[in-house]
């Protein structure tokens, strides 16, 4: 192989790893494609966006503290998704509309060094809704919120892909 060609191989390998990062394919049965994702903290709490399709496909990206080293598909069942559904179901803000729970907002009492939490419903014709949840907020009426971000890695069965644990140096 000539040099020539050499580099032009190489550069177009090297443009190919600027591309933007895999999602998830349109999905094949009716419903919203969720997407969670868990936001940095002062410690070593998992950082990562999972991505899940009614039809059962999944995309857990990690960003810090996991337990896995790049896009890892998964595939959940209809009644985890279903579960997942009808966990957050509760705290959905109208379609098309952002909740943001925050300090100095809507919050009034207030916990530092805890990860934002971020969930987005999303359909093909629809806005995307989006629910924003700074975790600190320790206000009474939020506990049940609280208790539904904390279920979704075990609804998912992904807890062993976000154990900061397992990470080696």
């Amino acid at each position: 192989m000539t040099t020539k060609n050499m580099m032009a191989a190489g550069l177009i390998l090297l443009a190919g790893c600027t591309m933007e990062r895999e999602g998830l394919e349109p999905p094949k049965a009716p419903g919203d494609v969720i997407r969670f994702t868990a936001g940095r903290c002062f410690g070593a709490c998992p950082t990562y966006t999972v991505q899940v399709s009614p039809d059962g496909s999944g995309l857990l990206e990690p960003e810090r503290n996991t337990s896995v080293p790049g896009a890892t598909r998964f595939t959940l069942s209809s009644a985890q998704y279903r579960r997942l559904v009808s966990t957050l179901a509760p705290h959905r803000p109208a379609t098309g509309t952002t909740q943001r729970i925050a300090h100095g907002e809507n919050c009034d009492t207030f916990a530092t060094d805890l990860p934002a939490y971020k969930v987005e419903w999303s359909r093909p014709g629809q806005d995307t809704t989006k629910l924003e949840f700074q975790s600190g907020c320790m206000d009474a009426r939020y506990g049940k919120l609280r208790v539904a971000i904390a279920s979704v890695p075990k609804i998912l069965d992904v807890e062993r892909m976000l154990n900061p644990r397992a990470v080696t140096p």
